[in-house]
């Protein structure tokens, strides 16, 4: 018989790191950790990956030489937190590590079956981490709502964007793009 409350045992980004180092975790495993929790993540569907795959081609051509486009790649956002989120526009490469808050410019996460994930898991912790601006392209709902103004209880500020209009960034100068170039 179990205690009714068990201790958890939450893992850390360098242990993480270890368990993919060792071979306890695959390179092609789909986990991210979360809160120190190993997380799977769910299976890409074509309508995700064609989202992702749009919103690279216009953020690569936006970004020339200024900002580096980051493709469903780790981001280290706290001691215990490491999610993968579907793109980054970093302000630089970082050398030596993983990028963290301070070099992101923009996050986008595409939300095709786990919209209430991104933004009841995910979203809080970007917003206590410091990502100053925040993009979720909800593929069902046809709509992309941007948050900004990150403190430790979340965003201050959410717009919701849908078809026929454009979204403009707030942190990033001059990133304006069509959501129906995105959402397609």
């Amino acid at each position: 018989m179990l205690p009714a409350e068990v201790e958890r045992r939450r893992f850390t980004v360098e242990e993480y790191h270890r368990m993919g180092e060792t071979g306890l975790l695959g390179e092609d495993d789909r986990v991210e950790l979360i809160d120190g929790e190993v997380v799977q993540m769910s299976a890409i569907s074509w309508r995700h990956a064609n989202c992702v795959n749009d919103l690279n081609m216009l953020l690569t051509r936006f970004a020339e030489d200024r900002y580096v486009v980051s493709v469903q790649n780790p981001l280290t956002i706290s001691e215990y937190g490491e999610p993968q989120p579907d793109l980054v526009l970093l302000r630089n490469r970082p050398v030596g590590r993983l990028p963290g808050p301070e070099d992101v410019a923009l996050l986008i996460e595409v939300s095709d079956t786990t919209l209430s994930y991104d933004r009841n898991v995910k979203l809080p912790r970007y917003a206590a981490a410091g990502v100053a601006e925040l993009w979720i392209c909800d593929l069902e709902g046809r709509k992309i709502t941007a948050y900004s103004q990150p403190s430790p209880d979340g965003y201050a500020v959410s717009r919701e964007h849908g078809p026929g209009q454009r979204i403009r960034s707030e942190s990033v100068e001059d990133l304006s793009v069509a959501v129906d170039e995105v959402l397609g």
